[in-house]
């Protein structure tokens, strides 16, 4: 029975199956007993401190995922959402590499009978979740111990037992690393008085660029050339592109409405003639999500509906269909289920407002035209003989740096800044599409990381400049206020005398400060450091200079900390725990020596392709 049980309800055993294969696959497959990789599988994806990931390791454990997330419902991925995936399935094979290199320095080892020990009477979570081994609704070892009797499938032991093999002997690292992990009675007082001590205070802010004016400031090219000499640092720029690129526009417009109102009644009249209307909201409907459940939103509180779409629904009766309902959306067809005075249940369907018709023949045949006579060539000429033919202009893109998007009249365009840092000047990429646009780049220059020419940054390092020159003023207005505190004014009195932003905040924690300070650290830690009644000095922090005098300040009440006392040091031993592992781990990547060779192996694919003919993308695996 429990087998017929597990073979009709296997989803979660092979998803179980296909995590502990990607683990496995690392040592077993891409490891020989050495730790150097098997040198019969070709070039390595990457190295870590010397030992191999060779390529084939990776692309089966990158397809291994990919099922994994298609598995899971996962489609649709751009190509910079694409390459983050790549790279984190990397990053779980050198993590795993990392962990066993340390196993190794540390001798840590797990054994067949641990393994068969911990197979019997600690099944991993997801086992203990799935219904063939709940009685009662809790998870019953016993029912679990006579399936692993039984004959059990040999992917699912296969599976156990790799998971094991990596789950032991990280415990065991994991229990070395957090045995000296103790929080004392005083840190535990300290954090204590952290979110309950509390204090008001008096703060006086000096603004750099509010106390001076920009046409109070006067520098001479010299002195601008002068400032550029001095600090260079603060103008050097990662690598940049410079690209030049056509669009064409596929927003909808005026007849794509009325070919979206025109299908809408037609779907109406549908449901009018007898169609069910759970039918077509399966059929027609633009939300997926509700249109698989036949239309049906649920039960919703008033005010979660956008005010068009509860506006229609509150002028319907129960069972009766609407006219078509605009919104930003598209045009609903709704059909009220129940109301009450709180809530709201009602079905939909979707009719989205879409290219239609001629407008689409149109955009499309545009779009043809950027793929056929220009994308994916290193002539550069063909950008403009396709921009003059469809009689667009070509544009100039913003300078770009690597790991940000590109932006163009306000919106995020996916995948060029990463295409432009892997092409080859002069080269077009491929057509990218948009919501809004189809876009098609090409690579002009790239600007090597570094400080540019001063001819090029001259405004940037004047604007600089002046704000130095600026800082210059405030401080020494800083130094007079000073002075004039020790010398018994008040913060009141020296804030009028300047005319300066003066306030009163509190009562805040250290953990729970004004928001107007949180992100002052300095500010807030000095208010908590001094005395009531007593004057700060000046207080750099962020953008401007502060001086404050708390006046007032409640202390935490040390009896109410005791009788919690023992309740927060569990909860601090488990962040300390996490945190001393998360630090570890970190460690270890950052002290590694990680040589990731993808990059280098694709660009030798595409050269290659190139001098061949062949155009194609990189993609080993077909994604």
């Amino acid at each position: 029975m429990v087998m017929r049980s597990m073979r009709a309800n296997a989803k979660w055993i092979m998803l179980f199956v296909a995590v502990a294969f990607a683990g496995w696959m690392v040592f077993d497959v891409g490891m020989d007993v050495t730790g150097q990789g098997g040198a019969s599988l070709g070039d390595a994806a990457a190295r870590v401190n010397g030992s191999k990931i060779p390529l084939q390791t990776y692309y089966n454990a990158l397809r291994v995922a990919q099922e994994q997330r298609q598995f899971e419902g996962g489609y649709g991925y751009s190509l910079e959402e694409q390459r983050a995936f790549e790279d984190a399935v990397l990053e779980g094979l050198i993590q795993q590499i990392l962990l066993q290199q340390e196993y190794d320095r540390r001798g840590i080892r797990v054994s067949d009978d641990e393994i068969i020990s911990a197979a019997r009477f600690s099944p991993p979570p997801e086992v203990m979740r799935a219904v063939e081994f709940q009685t009662d609704g809790a998870f019953d070892l016993e029912r679990y111990q006579r399936f692993l009797a039984s004959n059990v499938q040999p992917d699912f032991m296969f599976a156990l037992e790799a998971r094991y093999r990596e789950e032991i002997p990280r415990n065991k690292l994991y229990e070395q690393l957090i045995t000296d992990v103790y929080v004392t009675n005083a840190k535990l007082w300290q954090m204590y008085k952290d979110e309950n001590d509390s204090v008001t205070i008096q703060l006086l802010e000096l603004d750099p660029y509010a106390l001076v004016a920009d046409s109070q400031v006067t520098l001479t090219d010299t002195e601008v050339r002068e400032y550029y000499d001095t600090h260079t640092e603060e103008f050097e720029r990662p690598a940049g592109v410079y690209t030049s690129y056509i669009t064409t526009s596929r927003i909808t417009n005026s007849a794509d409405t009325a070919a979206a109102l025109q299908r809408a009644h037609a779907v109406r009249q549908e449901i009018v003639d007898g169609a069910e209307f759970a039918d077509l909201a399966q059929r027609e409907s633009a939300d997926s999500a509700s249109g698989i459940n036949g239309g049906d939103l649920g039960v919703a509180v008033r005010g979660r509906f956008v005010a068009e779409f509860e506006e229609a629904v509150l002028a319907l009766r129960d069972g009766e269909i609407s006219q078509p309902v605009p919104t930003d959306f598209g045009f609903h067809l709704i059909r009220r289920e129940r109301l009450t005075s709180d809530s709201i249940h009602a079905s939909h369907i979707l009719i989205p407002i879409e290219l239609a018709g001629e407008h689409l023949d149109a955009v499309e045949s545009r779009a043809d035209s950027m793929d056929l006579f220009a994308a994916e060539q290193d002539d550069p000429g063909a950008l403009d003989d396709v921009a003059d033919r469809l009689g667009i202009p070509v544009l100039t893109a913003p300078v770009a740096v690597e790991g940000n998007r590109m932006i163009l009249d306000g919106r995020a365009i996916p995948d060029a800044v990463m295409w432009a840092f892997a092409a080859i000047p002069d080269e077009i990429g491929e057509v990218i599409e948009t919501a809004s646009a189809f876009h098609l780049f090409r690579l002009d220059s790239v600007r090597p990381e570094g400080t540019p020419p001063f001819a090029e940054v001259e405004e940037e390092v004047r604007q600089a400049a002046v704000a130095a020159r600026k800082w210059e003023v405030a401080r020494e207005l800083a130094a007079d206020i000073e002075t004039r505190l020790r010398a018994g004014e008040s913060l009141a009195e020296v804030a009028i005398v300047h005319l300066l932003n003066f306030t009163t905040m509190g009562p805040m924690s250290r953990i729970d400060p004004d928001p107007r300070v949180a992100f002052l650290p300095e500010v807030v830690g000095t208010s908590f450091g001094l005395g009531v009644g007593e004057a700060s000095g000046p207080v750099e922090a962020g953008d401007a200079i502060y001086f404050l005098e708390p006046t007032a300040k409640y202390l935490a009440d040390s009896s109410s900390f005791a009788s919690e006392m023992e309740i927060r040091r569990t909860l601090v031993l488990q962040n300390a725990r996490q945190d001393r592992l998360r630090r570890f781990m970190l460690s270890l990547r950052q002290g590694a020596d990680i040589d990731d060779r993808r990059r280098e192996l694709e660009r030798a694919q595409r050269e290659l392709e190139a001098k061949i003919g062949d155009r194609g993308p990189f993609s080993p695996l077909g994604f």
